[in-house]
């Protein structure tokens, strides 16, 4: 039985820290971060989400890791452990990633046509009219790139925590944040480019709006793999002897690190090629409508060498955030049903193509399908998951450890390795703070557009 072996674990804090940033560093931050902070007011958003993120983050990452390495199980068992009657979050966790996975595999699957695109000096192609559109709509090319993506991800997950997991994110995390450097160095050399620049750092009194907090904190939300069981899941596998807190603070300045700069990039380009924010777009058209168009005006040659480099540097951020997803559901599985790893992956296989050719094919021949009034099968599990399940999750998790368990119960988990310093506003934050915000971008989410 599953519960009878040891479980396996990261070599040590380092290794921790970067596959769990790895999981939060994905396309939510490199490519969402971007838009939302141009379209509400730049620096006023800055501001809003790191507040966000040292606070409610931090409250909700350090439940979910001490949660993880307390019990040592994922996201089912480890909540049923603690208390029975609460097994229904366990499951309702463990719906998140099942349904992130597959159409996430997708967006990878056009991340990858991109950089091929690109490396083969077909940028030109990539950024013409009506290229995207083509493309996704063609179901053998999108069938095509959403495996390819996909198998990717399940050979590293075949390696195992240590082997695969953490061996990947200790080689792709450096190298990702060595060409966000490098390329936001140069997109702001760009004529034009430092009003963007300025538009995004300075912050207006007039943008700090309801809204722009409620996005802001639906950014963080996302970009940081909060219920998800992600963050359990990777708890479990969690030393007893590293230091949690430390580990926590390390994570979200490698996330929010790499989302200010992800914004450096973007939007001073996209504000000096196209001559103002209000262009920055949202969805599939920024990263791969609008920006190809900026990498090719900087010229045939470096435009080429730049977009390869982007890229690359996205499809780094697509896979470090896939491979934590794409663990959480074999480790669920290997625990619930006392199965080995090479099964679960060959489940969690199964449930990849099943659900994920729905979205892979969503933009072709099923493009008439419009399920729950959303544009696409992508669109609805991406709206399902993201503004209705997971802020459910998040918001029982916090009355789950505020008023059932109780937060001491967690906060003897953390002080275990370690000094807890910010015990007392953890215990503020989870029991009521935490809970009141959560309502609020649960309803912000579900009607407000």
């Amino acid at each position: 039985m599953a519960g009878k072996t040891k479980r396996a674990s990261f070599s040590g804090q380092i290794g921790f820290v970067l596959a769990a940033a790895g999981s939060a560093v994905g396309l939510g931050n490199v490519w969402r971060f971007p838009y939302l902070a141009a379209k509400y007011g730049g620096g006023a958003f800055l501001i809003i989400y790191l507040i966000c993120a040292v606070t409610f983050g931090f409250t909700l990452m350090i439940t979910e890791i001490a949660l993880g390495r307390k019990t040592g199980k994922s996201v089912i068992e480890a909540y049923s452990s603690l208390n029975k009657r609460w097994k229904f979050l366990g499951i309702l966790s463990a719906v998140v990633p099942i349904l992130i996975l597959p159409y996430y595999a997708v967006i990878g699957g056009w991340i990858i046509k991109y950089f091929s695109a690109f490396i083969t000096m077909q940028g030109a192609s990539a950024a013409s009219d009506g290229y995207f559109g083509a493309f996704i709509e063609n179901p053998f090319q999108s069938v095509i790139w959403w495996l390819v993506f996909s198998v990717l991800t399940m050979l590293f997950i075949l390696s195992g925590v240590e082997k695969g997991i953490e061996k990947a994110a200790k080689i792709m995390m450096p190298m990702l944040i060595i060409m966000l450097i490098g390329i936001t160095a140069y997109s702001l050399t760009i004529p034009g480019a430092l009003d963007g620049l300025k538009y995004y750092l300075l912050p207006r009194k007039e943008a700090f709006t309801p809204e722009a907090v409620l996005s802001a904190m639906g950014q963080m939300f996302y970009s940081m793999s909060l219920a998800m069981g992600i963050m359990v899941t990777y708890g479990s596998y969690m030393k007893k002897t590293e230091n949690i807190e430390k580990s926590v603070r390390h994570i979200e300045l490698f996330d929010t690190g790499v989302a200010f700069l992800a914004g450096m990039l973007v939007v001073p380009a996209v504000f000096a090629f196209t001559g103002g924010a209000e262009n920055m777009g949202a969805g599939p058209s920024l990263m791969f409508i609008t920006l190809p168009k900026v990498f090719m005006s900087m010229g045939k040659v470096t435009g080429v060498i730049v977009g390869s480099l982007f890229f690359l540097l996205m499809l780094f951020a697509a896979l470090t955030s896939a491979i934590s997803i794409a663990e959480t559901v074999v480790s669920i599985f290997c625990d619930r049903f006392g199965i080995s790893r090479k099964k679960s992956i060959l489940v969690t296989s199964g449930i990849v193509l099943f659900l994920g050719v729905f979205s892979a094919l969503g933009y072709g021949v099923l493009s008439g399908v419009h399920p729950f009034g959303q544009d696409s099968f992508l669109d609805f599990f991406d709206w399902i998951t993201n503004s209705v399940i997971m802020p459910i999750v998040a918001l029982l998790t916090c009355i789950f450890v505020g008023f059932i368990i109780k937060p001491e119960t967690l906060s003897a988990e953390v002080k275990l390795s370690s000094k807890f310093k910010a015990e007392k506003i953890y215990k503020i934050f989870v029991k009521f703070i935490a809970p009141i915000i959560l309502a609020a971008i649960l309803i912000f989410g579900l009607f407000v557009k």
